[in-house]
């Protein structure tokens, strides 16, 4: 009978647990975003959206030349933006890569998609092709890109196992994933982070490393959010 009184007490201390202390418990984070935080994405103002994502204060914006040094594209390389939004990296990776070069646009948003190709053709850049993405992949061609990069996109990803094993499958072999995102501290990121993004740091890596990933390094420059540098193995 012990171990019925060892499972009761287990079942009474989950009932009286405060609401959410499981999911912020180390551990046990959801395994994915809530679906909420994607909604606004559905049916977007464009410009409403422009405006926030590219903005002077927004840290990834004010960095952009730097985060696009760091990332030493060469021309002629096939990268995906995958969270592209509004494009702001899009437009710059396909100035980087040149004509030969290839960029593709992955959003769950049609919107954004769309503006992003019309931006692209306005500022003659041919070499951008729109995808509109899922949650579940992110509809490229297997070992089709030479790098693969996320800004303040992966607290979004509803199913992470799923869209980081696609992500593995479409960088060609020695590829890199790239991935930005906010700094989630207890007790140190603001209530906006600790409510918005579901993992920290070190939990997200774990996630990566999992679906076949290796952390090769991470670029300190940034202060909100960590810059992390993963790569497929040639092997």
């Amino acid at each position: 009978m012990r171990w019925l009184r060892i499972s009761l007490v287990l079942v009474l201390s989950l009932l009286l647990m405060p609401a959410g202390a499981v999911a912020e418990s180390p551990g046990l984070a959801p395994t994915g975003a809530d679906p909420a935080i994607n909604r606004p994405y559905l049916d977007p103002d464009f410009e409403q959206w422009k405006g926030r994502f590219e903005r002077p204060g927004r840290e990834v914006y004010d960095h952009r030349e730097r985060i696009l040094e760091a990332l030493a594209l060469e021309s002629g390389a096939a990268v995906a933006d995958v969270g592209a939004g509004t494009g702001l990296f899009t437009l710059l990776f396909a100035e980087a890569v040149g004509e030969e070069g290839r960029v593709y646009a992955v959003d769950i948003s049609r919107t954004f998609v769309d503006n992003i190709e019309r931006r692209a053709a306005a500022a003659g850049h041919e070499n951008v092709i729109g995808i509109i993405g899922e949650q579940a992949g992110v509809g490229l061609d297997a070992e089709s890109v030479d790098l693969v990069f996320t800004s303040d996109t992966y607290h979004h990803f509803e199913q992470p196992e799923a869209m980081v094993r696609a992500i593995h499958a479409a960088l060609r072999p020695g590829g890199e994933f790239v991935l930005i995102d906010f700094e989630r501290i207890e007790g140190h990121s603001s209530r906006w982070i600790l409510e918005h993004v579901r993992a920290g740091k070190e939990t997200v890596i774990e996630e990566v490393e999992a679906e076949g990933f290796r952390l090769i390094g991470e670029e300190d420059f940034l202060n909100e959010n960590y810059f992390l540098r993963f790569e497929k193995p040639a092997s």
